[in-house]
């Protein structure tokens, strides 16, 4: 069987206060390219793992999906109870650390597929538990599922007690608060510069605890800006309402502190998009990912993305929403 994963842009978390009685919750976009193709074949024992062409991959990137394809499958062979072995077989990647949610996204598809050939199919939200993803944000496991604009409901005391990222946190992926299609004719550009390090690991738990809690007047902002802005513009596809609160998000809360601590090449990413006519840009997650959203001059803003970069042996690409989660299939 065959897996072909959408990635997902996380615009922003929401509460990192938790006065209020829960902590995180998210917002996100689940978008077409860049994609993750995953093919699994079931042998007797073992998890095996190959990469299509490998040689011209990253060292770092074939480690980290390597790991998690392993893990995953191992949890879910022993969450469901099965005595069996598989090759996966690595088809199509994206780069990982960069704020495109790669780690949600092969952790779910090697488990997923071990579940098809059970012949079981798990909610997303089970997948995640079974795999540890979600344990701050649900938008990779919403993307995972269903796809489209997506905000989740973060976690109450009883499951996440203190500030941490998915990657240290044991909590269940958090509720689906709402779930809209994404306009698919408003063009996404993405551009990822060259980190040879991205933020994960236990520099990302540093940051959520140095820095929060964030002020509870930060919190309502946002929280005002996500449900009075950025939602209805959304449902009434208004681009240029949309555009202005990713911009203005980008100055609130966590956010602000996510953006705090990049180079100036981020800053210069989002402001040259801005100037060659998105409505809006912002940072997906901790970066180094910027995307921006227009419905006209696509070409030109990523010109301008691309121009900007220069050298840096970085990506950038037009993409569009995707309103449906993954597409699992047999294999041709």
């Amino acid at each position: 069987m065959i897996i072909q994963t959408p990635s997902r842009l996380h615009l922003t978390l929401i509460d990192l206060n938790g006065t209020k009685g829960r902590l995180d919750g998210g917002v996100g976009i689940t978008i077409k390219d860049p994609q993750l193709i995953l093919r699994a074949e079931p042998k007797d024992q073992g998890i095996s793992v190959h990469f299509k062409d490998a040689s011209n991959l990253d060292t770092a990137l074939k480690e980290d999906y390597m790991q998690k394809i392993v893990n995953s499958a191992n949890s879910a062979l022993k969450y469901f109870q099965v005595d069996a072995g598989f090759d996966f077989f690595v088809e199509k990647t994206y780069p990982v650390h960069s704020g495109l949610g790669s780690g949600t996204q092969i952790s779910l598809a090697a488990a997923k597929l071990v579940a098809a050939y059970q012949g079981i199919n798990p909610t997303s939200s089970t997948l995640g538990k079974i795999v540890g993803r979600g344990g701050t944000s649900g938008i990779g496991v919403g993307a995972f599922q269903e796809g489209g604009f997506i905000i989740d409901g973060g976690h109450s005391h009883d499951q996440k007690p203190g500030f941490l990222p998915s990657s240290a946190s044991k909590a269940s992926p958090p509720p689906i608060l709402a779930r809209y299609d994404f306009p698919e004719d408003w063009n996404i550009i993405i551009a990822t510069p060259h980190r040879d390090e991205g933020v994960s690991g236990s520099k990302e738990v540093n940051i959520f605890q140095e820095y929060c809690p964030i002020p509870l007047g930060d919190v309502e902002k946002l929280s005002h800006m996500i449900l009075m802005k950025l939602m209805p513009s959304v449902l009434e596809k208004d681009i240029d309402s949309f555009g202005d609160a990713i911009n203005q998000i980008q100055g609130i809360g966590f956010k602000k502190v996510e953006l705090d601590l990049q180079d100036q090449m981020i800053y210069d990413l989002l402001e040259t998009m801005r100037n060659s006519g998105a409505a809006g840009a912002g940072m997906s997650s901790f970066g180094p990912t910027v995307y921006a959203v227009t419905d006209t001059n696509s070409k030109d803003v990523l010109k301008a993305a691309k121009e900007t970069m220069g050298d840096s042996k970085g990506i950038a690409m037009i993409t569009q929403a995707q309103n449906t989660g993954v597409i699992l299939k047999n294999n041709e």
